[in-house]
C-alpha cells in the first residue's frame, strides 16, 4: 500500500477577472447582470489570473507539512482544491484519506443550524456514525469553550467563537488529512497556543496535517517540512528551517539588505503624517555592504520626513532571527520618553540612529521590522520588511568553532571566578 496521502501532479488554477462568473437565481439577478454587461465594460474584459500554475508536490502519511508564500501566493487556492470546495483547471490532485478542513471562516457550516447540529452535521460529512461523533462531543465542545451558545444558530456566532467551533470540530473527529488555513489568526493567543498545541497532538498520532500560515515560528515548531508557494508557483520544497530561512530572505533580497533609498517624497513609503527617505544597517565604523560579524558594533540608521508640525516622531525596531523569532526591540522613546515637553519639532527631514553593540547577536540572517511611533506610543507607520542584515561567526572558519550556539542572541557577558578555599 501507499505511503502517500496527498498527491499532486501539473496543478493549475485559472481565474478570470472582471468576469461575472456566478449563475443567476432570479430575474432580478439576470436583469442587474444584463445592466452591468451593457454599462461597464471591465465586465466583458476576461484578465487571466493563474493562481497555481504547474505545482507538483507529494505529502506523505504522517507527515505534517508548512506552506508557506507571500499573499496570493496560492496558499489558500490550493487548499480549497485539495478540500473540494474548487476544481482545478488542470493537472491532478489525489487524497488518500478522509479529510478535515479550516479554511476561511464561514466553510464548513449551517449558519442557520445550531452550534450542537453543526457538530453532528461535518461528523456526518466525515463519513462518522453518531456514535462516533456521541464519543468525541464533549469533547469538542470543551474545547471550543461555547457550551452556553450550543443550541445558538452560528450565524449569531462572533468569528472567534465560529474559528473555536471549527478547528474543535476539524482536530476532532478524527479526520486522516487535516487542512488549516491561516484562519487561527481570528482567535486570541490563548487559544491560538491551544490549537497548536491539538495539532502537534493530531501529528503524534500518525494523522497528515497541512498547515499554511504567516507565523514562521508556528510554522518551524509544528512542520518538518515545508512547501514555497511564490506567484502561484511551487518555489521550493525542503526541510523547514532551510525553506523559511530562504523565505524570509527572498523578502529583502529584491531590494538590497544593506540600505533602502526613496529619494523622491511623492513615491515614498508612509502616509500623511510621515514618509521615509532611507534605512540602512552597517558596522559603526564602516558603510552599509561591509560585513558584520559577531563582534561587530553596528548602527542602522532611519532617515524620514516629518510632514506634520509639533508631531513629534520616534523610531522603534524590532529586530528578527533567521527563524522569525523576535530578538529584541528597540525604540528612541525609551531613551528620552517625553521629549514632546522639551521641543516642538518642525516639519523636516529627520534622522534616528540606532547603536548596536558587538558580541551580542548570533550567527545568521536577520530582518528588521521599523514603526514610526508618537510620544503617546500610538503607530503611525510600520514597515515590516524594512531591512535585512547577515552576521558572520568568524569562529566557523577556524578551529575554534564546534556549531552556532543555540539562541536568539549570543552575548559576550562579564564573568568571574574566584577560589572560596579547600571546602573544609
Amino acid at each position: 500500500m501507499s505511503d502517500i496521502a496527498i498527491r499532486v501532479d501539473n496543478l493549475s488554477k485559472l481565474y478570470h477577472i472582471g468576469r461575472a462568473q456566478q449563475r443567476h437565481d432570479t430575474l432580478r439577478d439576470a436583469l442587474v447582470s444584463a445592466f452591468k454587461r451593457s454599462n461597464v465594460a471591465t465586465l466583458e474584459r476576461s484578465d487571466e489570473l493563474w493562481a497555481l500554475q504547474d505545482v507538483a508536490l507529494e505529502v506523505k502519511q504522517g507527515e505534517v507539512v508548512g506552506i508557506i508564500g507571500r499573499n496570493g501566493a496560492g496558499k489558500s487556492t490550493l487548499l480549497k482544491i485539495l478540500s473540494r470546495i474548487t476544481e482545478p483547471t488542470n493537472g491532478l490532485a489525489e487524497i488518500h484519506g478522509r479529510v478535515g478542513s479550516l479554511l476561511e471562516v464561514g466553510t464548513g457550516f449551517h449558519p442557520e443550524l445550531t452550534g450542537r447540529e453543526n457538530i453532528y452535521l461535518n461528523g456526518a460529512i466525515l463519513g462518522m456514525r453518531r456514535f462516533e461523533i456521541d464519543r468525541k462531543f464533549d469533547e469538542i465542545v470543551a474545547f471550543a469553550e461555547i457550551e452556553r451558545f450550543l443550541d445558538t444558530p452560528v450565524k449569531r456566532y462572533s468569528s472567534g467563537m465560529y474559528v473555536r467551533l471549527a478547528f474543535a470540530v476539524a482536530a476532532h473527529l478524527e479526520p486522516e488529512i487535516l487542512l488549516v488555513d491561516e484562519v487561527l489568526a481570528v482567535g486570541d493567543q490563548a487559544f491560538q497556543k491551544k490549537c497548536l498545541g491539538k495539532m502537534g497532538d493530531v501529528a503524534k498520532e500518525g494523522r497528515t496535517v497541512l498547515f499554511v500560515s504567516h507565523n514562521m515560528v508556528a510554522v518551524q515548531t509544528l512542520c518538518q517540512r515545508a512547501f514555497w508557494l511564490d506567484a502561484g508557483r511551487l518555489n521550493a520544497e525542503g526541510a523547514v528551517s532551510q525553506i523559511v530561512t530562504a523565505y524570509l530572505r527572498a523578502g529583502l533580497a529584491e531590494d538590497g539588505a544593506s540600505e533602502r533609498v526613496w529619494p523622491d517624497m511623492a513615491d515614498a513609503p508612509g502616509n500623511e503624517t510621515v514618509r521615509l527617505h532611507r534605512i540602512s544597517v552597517q558596522p559603526e565604523a564602516g558603510k552599509p555592504g561591509d560585513m558584520i560579524s559577531m563582534q561587530t558594533p553596528l548602527r542602522i540608521e532611519v532617515d524620514y520626513w516629518n510632514l506634520l508640525p509639533a508631531v513629534h516622531l520616534h523610531a522603534t525596531l524590532h529586530v528578527y532571527n533567521d527563524q522569525g523569532i523576535i530578538a529584541f526591540t528597540t525604540g528612541a522613546a525609551s531613551v528620552d520618553p517625553d521629549p514632546v515637553l522639551h521641543v516642538q519639532p518642525p516639519i523636516g527631514l529627520f534622522r534616528s540612529v540606532c547603536h548596536i553593540p558587538g558580541n551580542l547577536l548570533n550567527s545568521g540572517f536577520h530582518r528588521v521590522g521599523l514603526f514610526l511611533v508618537r510620544y503617546d506610543m500610538s503607530a503611525t507607520y510600520r514597515l515590516d520588511e524594512a531591512i535585512g542584515f547577515e552576521v558572520i561567526d568568524n569562529a566557523e572558519r577556524s578551529f575554534a568553532w564546534f556549531g552556532k550556539e543555540p539562541g536568539v542572541l549570543c552575548p559576550q557577558l562579564a564573568w568571574s571566578t574566584e577560589y572560596l578555599g579547600n571546602g573544609a
